[in-house]
């Protein structure tokens, strides 16, 4: 039987299950400026309706893998987001009806070339080439989660810091659209299903990556506590 580069190395299988899952990420859909503060900062209009983009499941970095930083980019940023796993199928569902598919909370890096996504937005391009590259996902553990309310939703809090250094820091009640919104709205529009992940968007504070970054996050969810370090290279054989 022939073994693909995929089925040799975990890290690169397009099937991966992060730590606090029982399944594999299925699709991992993002989310853009939906914070008010961080669409100023980049020089961007404050979106009327969710701004929705993808990466593909080969850009997952999970637990302390490394972020790696590509060498045909030269300006590459850390964007601090909640992420939210769905634990069923989802379709066409209100606000209200997505909260029981909302199976677990982590927080993520949506690693962006910055340089690279001004160029493709120059030319009114897709931003794949800048947020899809391998390990542009980052995510923590997931923890499960009992059924919380939409206003449940609206109170967590997360921060960043970058060599003990603060850099970012967000809650959940300052979005544009909240996350139940966000869900019903992509129910709309595609069928979720269990393994699908969302990166809900990043608040303002974002900023460059250097190779040998060491970044600590810490997040509230729903009375627990938690954080999750990873770190930044250039060399591909310190991912292993």
């Amino acid at each position: 039987m022939l073994i693909s580069p995929a089925d040799k190395c975990p890290m690169h299988s397009p099937f991966r299950t992060p730590v606090g899952l029982s399944f594999p990420v299925r699709n991992i859909f993002c989310v853009g400026r939906n914070y008010r503060e961080h669409a100023k900062e980049l020089g961007n209009e404050v979106p009327s309706e969710p701004v929705i983009f993808t990466k593909p499941t080969s850009a997952l970095c999970l637990g302390n893998e490394p972020i790696v930083l590509p060498p045909h980019s030269s300006d590459v940023h850390y964007e601090l987001e909640i992420v939210v796993a769905i634990g069923r199928r989802v379709k066409n569902e209100s606000a209200t009806e997505v909260l029981s598919a909302l199976q677990a909370v982590a927080v993520g890096i949506d690693v962006t070339a910055r340089d690279l996504q001004n160029q493709l937005k120059q030319k009114k391009l897709p931003w794949t080439l800048a947020k899809g590259l391998d390990t542009f996902a980052a995510l923590s553990p997931f923890i499960e989660v009992e059924k919380p309310s939409e206003k449940d939703w609206g109170i967590l809090t997360f921060e960043l810091a970058i060599d003990g250094q603060n850099r970012q820091s967000g809650k959940t009640s300052e979005m544009i659209f909240s996350i139940p919104t966000l869900v019903s709205y992509l129910s709309h529009r595609f069928t979720l299903d269990r393994g699908d992940i969302i990166y809900t968007g990043t608040p303002s504070g974002v900023g460059p990556l250097k190779p040998g970054n060491r970044l600590k996050t810490t997040w509230n969810a729903f009375g627990t506590s938690l954080t999750w370090e990873t770190r930044v290279t250039t060399d591909k054989t310190q991912q292993n």
